[in-house]
């Protein structure tokens, strides 16, 4: 369902920026770099070597300056994306400053060595004893509790920020990016990109014609629920959680409450599985990374989550494979998690008309 306000929609809005970088970054096959100012971070023990810039040609800024740069650079960007919205420009751009900043010191923090050397060799290169193992992505797990902690003990400050939390904007851009860079490189690996291509023809049927069936079946003779909850409940399961439940309660003419609460069960249980999914497709997993990745898309429910959850899985395993000396091409992980999770949201109209 497409999120709306008085001016330009979420969903286009997205295109058009995704578009807008990802045709810069096609300026380097003509020798010419005009995105590698862009802030990166490494794993550290020093905080001054923490972060750095993309490209080794824009050295010269420095972690910091590439930081600040790139704050000012997607404040820009998302300001104007607002005021195309018709949202208040300027108290985005507040909000925006401190999501962004309170975001991007959570991703540092989660870098820290000792929360994401994931190999013997990098804790040697480190010289620490110990690691949790989780890899740079720790800074996920870092930003959801301190967005915990935010909206439970700093429910005024939660509410001042709301007008930049935007989730669903940022995480369809960056689905506009990955499926550029899926592109480019789908036309260099054809099989890679073909097998992608089924696994997210499989997740269709997968998701709508036996999860689907078999949560409604479970609801409504194991637990006696009605259709009114059956319904949404099965959409809000196996499709693609809040927005399947609310389209389902729409289509089948459901009480508010009925998409409201299934809403609230598919995020809580999100969280849980954003926890603790990636390190089972570790464990599991690890030989059949696309598989792993299109097991996130299917499994953890609400976009922004199963994509997270996928660059989670891919860190995980691309470590653990390294570590064993197998390199995987980077990227196709999450990319079969985002695919995947596209391709199921595309017949949300289609399911919603069939259930009405």
């Amino acid at each position: 369902m497409q999120a709306r306000v008085q001016g330009l929609s979420e969903d286009w809005l997205s295109v058009w920026i995704g578009l807008g970088i990802f045709a810069l970054s096609l300026a380097v096959i003509g020798g010419t770099d005009l995105l590698g100012w862009v802030v990166t971070t490494q794993i550290w023990t020093d905080l001054s070597r923490a972060l750095g810039t993309v490209s080794k040609a824009y050295a010269g800024l420095g972690g910091l300056g590439a930081l600040i740069v790139t704050y000012l650079a997607l404040l820009a960007i998302l300001s104007a994306g607002a005021a195309a919205m018709k949202a208040n420009v300027a108290r985005f751009a507040a909000a925006f400053t401190a999501v962004f900043w309170i975001a991007y010191l959570c991703w540092i923090v989660g870098s820290y060595a000792n929360f994401a050397a994931n190999t013997p060799a990098d804790m040697k290169r480190f010289g620490i004893g110990w690691s949790l193992r989780l890899t740079s992505e720790g800074g996920f797990i870092v930003a959801l509790l301190a967005g915990l902690f935010i909206g439970n003990f700093m429910p005024a400050f939660a509410a001042w920020m709301r007008e930049a939390v935007r989730p669903e904007l940022y995480v369809k851009i960056a689905i506009v990016l990955l499926g550029g860079f899926l592109g480019v490189t789908a036309a260099e690996k054809l099989a890679l990109a073909t097998s992608l291509m089924f696994l997210g023809l499989a997740a269709i049927i997968v998701a709508y014609l036996i999860f689907w069936s078999v949560v409604y079946y479970v609801a409504r003779v194991w637990f006696g629920f009605s259709r009114e909850w059956a319904a949404p409940l099965a959409s809000g399961i196996s499709v693609c959680g809040v927005s399947a439940a609310i389209a389902t309660g729409a289509a089948i003419r459901a009480r508010p409450i009925v998409a409201i609460m299934v809403s609230s069960l598919v995020v809580i249980f999100a969280v849980v599985e954003l926890l603790i999914l990636p390190f089972l497709a570790q464990a599991f997993l690890s030989h059949e990374p696309l598989v792993a990745g299109a097991w996130m898309a299917l499994s953890v429910k609400t976009d922004g989550a199963a994509v997270a959850s996928g660059a989670i899985t891919e860190s995980l395993i691309l470590a653990n494979a390294a570590a064993g000396g197998i390199n995987y091409a980077k990227g196709w992980i999450l990319g079969t998690a985002a695919t995947v999770e596209v391709f199921i949201d595309i017949f949300i109209g289609v399911w919603a008309f069939v259930l009405a």
